[in-house]
């Protein structure tokens, strides 16, 4: 009898990606815009690590769905998930969004120009808890939905911050938590592990977040998201 295997239980990665690829080419579509800010992914400091289209056009579902007028997301790179939301939330909506590094900010604006939608989003440069902090102490209108998809050693921190800068009924997505299943392991020795373990054991916590996480298989690899609300 032969042993089932991690190896083995799953589909080659080629055929996740051709799947993705299917879905993505006969429902989502990407126009110019989008094509260009993932092509400049390439000159950010993490290529290659935007989402995939059909988790672009996922979230930007999620933010139509929850009537979400503010948009918080943690971690620019080059704009591409922030252009989805950036057309969520339509012309009266308004997109913070927080970079650490000034390339990838730079490489971000000029995607946002193209498509359109720079006069609705913030880039905000530096620390994302320095600049969550800052909008706390502003007394910031507060978001209906916030992206986590930044340093994962820092979800904990970045969970704290958007639950200061949010009200009840909003929605908040991790990125990135299943990192091939090594989330599963509670002796990793590798921080972004254990970043999304602590995340996890906060939200199960807080009795004003209701919360579930799908994993997820495709271009990206084998990962995956948690959706939170808050009661």
């Amino acid at each position: 009898m032969t042993q089932t295997t991690p190896a083995n239980r799953y589909p080659a990665a080629p055929l996740w990606r051709a799947v993705d690829d299917y879905f993505s080419d006969a429902l989502v579509g990407e126009d110019a815009a989008l094509v260009a800010a993932r092509d400049s992914g390439a000159s950010t400091t993490m290529p290659n690590a935007e989402v995939a289209a059909n988790q672009g056009a996922l979230l930007g579902m999620l933010v139509q769905i929850a009537g979400a007028r503010r948009v918080l997301e943690f971690g620019t790179l080059a704009g591409y998930s922030t252009i989805w939301f950036a057309r969520a939330v339509g012309e009266t909506g308004r997109v913070v969004t927080f970079e650490l590094e000034e390339q990838n900010a730079a490489v971000a604006r000029e995607n946002l120009t193209r498509a359109g939608v720079a006069d609705r989003v913030d880039v905000v440069v530096g620390p994302a808890s320095d600049s969550a902090q800052q909008l706390i102490d502003s007394g910031a209108e507060p978001f209906d939905f916030v992206f986590i998809d930044a340093d994962k050693p820092s979800n904990p921190a970045y969970l704290a911050a958007a639950l200061e800068l949010t009200r009840p009924g909003a929605v908040i997505v991790i990125d990135n938590v299943v990192r091939d299943g090594a989330v599963a392991d509670p002796d990793s020795d590798d921080p972004r592990v254990q970043g999304v373990r602590q995340v996890v054991a906060d939200i199960a916590a807080d009795p004003r977040l209701e919360a579930t996480a799908l994993q997820t298989v495709g271009v990206k690899g084998w990962d995956g998201v948690i959706v939170l609300r808050r009661k």
